[in-house]
């Protein structure tokens, strides 16, 4: 950095170099986010995670399918989070618990901590951005919902009325799908962009994440 001498030499502002000296003895340390449990901080400034939304309408298997991908995915040693919105309220704490006391006393926020395990709940909703940032030291990020979102998604059929998703929904990477509806959606998208899988074909999602993952870490965080 170049600092400006009020001095002047034939009318013209003279520039002065800073006076700043790095102190002898004493190292700058870059203070790095913490890790991912399990990782160290070396490694998790560098994690870009991939992230997968799962859309479809009620009951068309949104949490069946979370539940199949993350032991696929977790092989290898790979971490996985998992966010899912819920349209109504909700309540993790229960009654008579400490932390529900301190709630009901006016806390906005609690959180609370053993060696195994955290949790932190806090009185305001979340965008989905700040929750990823949150999760940026994991290897997979699968996101339940947030239909208007744009990062990649696998989007469930399960009726004929699911079709519109085809039509509505930004950034399809994969489609999953009942047998019955399959027929279906070469219909209603004759070429379609997105592989189709059926439903039950975990396997072959989790390989299309981990194949393409890079189409999956597209993103700023």
């Amino acid at each position: 950095m170049r600092h400006l001498n009020n001095s002047t030499a034939g009318g013209r502002l003279r520039p002065q170099k800073s006076s700043s000296r790095r102190v002898p003895g004493v190292q700058r340390r870059r203070v790095s986010p913490p890790a991912a449990p399990g990782r160290d901080n070396d490694q998790a400034v560098c994690i870009k995670p991939a992230v997968c939304q799962i859309i479809g309408y009620k009951n068309s298997g949104k949490t069946s399918l979370v539940c199949a991908l993350i032991p696929l995915l977790k092989q290898g040693g790979t971490r996985v989070a998992v966010i899912k919105h819920d349209g109504h309220e909700y309540d993790m704490d229960h009654p008579g618990t400490d932390t529900w006391k301190q709630r009901q006393a006016g806390a906005m926020a609690v959180a609370i901590t053993s060696t195994a395990r955290t949790s932190v709940i806090e009185e305001r909703g979340s965008s989905l951005f700040e929750l990823i940032k949150g999760f940026s030291g994991y290897d997979y990020v699968l996101v339940e919902g947030f239909k208007q979102e744009a990062y990649p998604k696998i989007v469930l059929i399960r009726r004929p009325e699911d079709l519109e998703l085809l039509q509505n929904t930004a950034n399809i990477a994969a489609i999953a799908a009942w047998e019955r509806m399959i027929p279906y959606i070469h219909s209603a998208v004759p070429q379609p962009q997105a592989q189709v899988f059926e439903i039950n074909d975990s396997a072959g999602m989790a390989n299309l994440l981990h194949q393409q993952r890079s189409n999956f870490q597209n993103f700023n965080i």
